[in-house]
């Protein structure tokens, strides 16, 4: 079959990204023809991408872009290469751009020249907890869409394929048909369950974009809690300069710069899997998540995880469970929480953590989409 996945970015660090071109991958290795089509932005950098790549089975097409506001709302015209392809299945990527509903605009000219032509879109969790990191136009923006826009083209999509099992409740208040509805997560390599276990450091580690949302402030701020006064903090990941900035200047007010470490992103799976194992604790402090993918990750390696009582991270963990849950933006808390699990072996509890996870499993996860896929109905 004939599938073309559509998504904003195609080159850069983007989470959407990283969904599509695996599952792109996968479905070219069952023996289906995909392309994919994004605009030629480069996430998080103003820098413009190639407008072909082939990687694998996969061909990427890149177009031309206007930008309407912030870094993702973007307008690219890829209509006439996606007619001219004839694709047998759409995959739109991301609630409430424009591109997704363009997809819909697309399968109605291909049915009516003939041509049998699925959309699915796959929501990636763009609904944010209580709108608190979103300003007041932006809150009315979404305000509208989903009142307005939403209840009139989601039931349009063949299915709905909601990444996060939060998200459902929201999709069913815009009365998005039950039967339109589907979860199916994004999927983590299967070598996080076969790579064999590295060696642990007296550390404490999180691993993702250092960015506002992350909250990383929250965990530096616990530091002068935790009772193991040797225990040091990595920090891995892309940053945001100013941001950044702002950690650096609250560990130099709380002079703590001997126990903190900045490491540079890491995009080698192998080296990545052995960095995850070699921390005693995995924390992610996000007021706000939408599939918290490194969590999972960390689940996978079996290593006690801790993580903010927002709403999509506790959908993966139960606290004392299979890990541990600390209020938001509440240093104490979460310090709490890592004085407790110093100070138990967790074993249970990582035994759990692994357990939870393992339908995460990319080997899983496309079973389900190419079954969607080539479901005749």
């Amino acid at each position: 079959m004939k599938i073309l996945e559509i998504c904003e970015f195609s080159a850069g660090i983007c989470g959407v990204w990283t969904r599509v071109l695996e599952e792109s991958k996968r479905l070219a290795e069952k023996g289906h023809e995909v392309r994919v089509f994004s605009s030629n932005a480069v996430k998080g950098c103003n820098k413009i991408s190639k407008s072909e790549e082939h990687i694998g089975k996969i061909t990427i097409k890149r177009f031309s872009f206007i930008k309407f506001g912030g870094e993702s709302f973007l307008h690219w015209n890829f209509e006439k290469a996606a007619l001219d392809f004839k694709p047998d299945v759409i995959m739109a990527h991301n609630y409430r751009h424009l591109h997704t509903t363009k997809a819909l605009k697309i399968a109605e000219k291909l049915r009516k020249q003939g041509h049998s032509c699925k959309v699915f879109l796959v929501t990636h969790a763009p609904f944010v907890e209580g709108n608190i990191t979103r300003d007041f136009i932006s809150k009315s923006i979404v305000t509208i869409y989903d009142n307005l826009v939403g209840p009139k083209t989601l039931n349009k999509f063949d299915k709905i394929l909601a990444i996060s099992k939060w998200e459902i409740p929201y999709f069913t208040k815009m009365n998005v048909r039950k039967e339109k509805l589907t979860y199916i997560p994004n999927g983590i390599p299967d070598e996080f369950f076969k790579q064999k276990s590295g060696i642990e450091q007296n550390k404490i580690l999180f691993l993702g974009r250092i960015s506002p949302k992350k909250k990383i402030e929250t965990l530096i701020s616990s530091i002068p809690y935790i009772l193991d006064k040797k225990i040091k903090i990595e920090i891995v990941g892309p940053p945001e300069k100013q941001y950044v900035e702002s950690i650096n200047a609250l560990i130099k007010k709380l002079n703590i710069s001997s126990r903190i470490i900045f490491s540079k992103p890491i995009y080698d799976l192998r080296e990545k899997i052995k960095k995850i194992d070699s921390a005693r604790l995995f924390i992610l402090p996000s007021r706000v998540e939408g599939m918290p993918q490194s969590l999972i990750e960390a689940m996978a390696r079996k290593k006690v995880v801790i993580g903010s009582n927002s709403i999509a991270i506790r959908d993966l963990i139960k606290d004392k469970q299979n890990g541990y849950l600390f209020e938001f933006d509440n240093p104490k808390s979460l310090a709490e929480k890592i004085n407790m699990s110093l100070l138990s072996k967790n074993m249970n509890i990582k035994k759990n953590a692994l357990n939870s996870v393992k339908n995460f499993k990319w080997s899983r996860i496309i079973e389900k989409i190419d079954t969607l896929i080539r479901n005749k109905k």
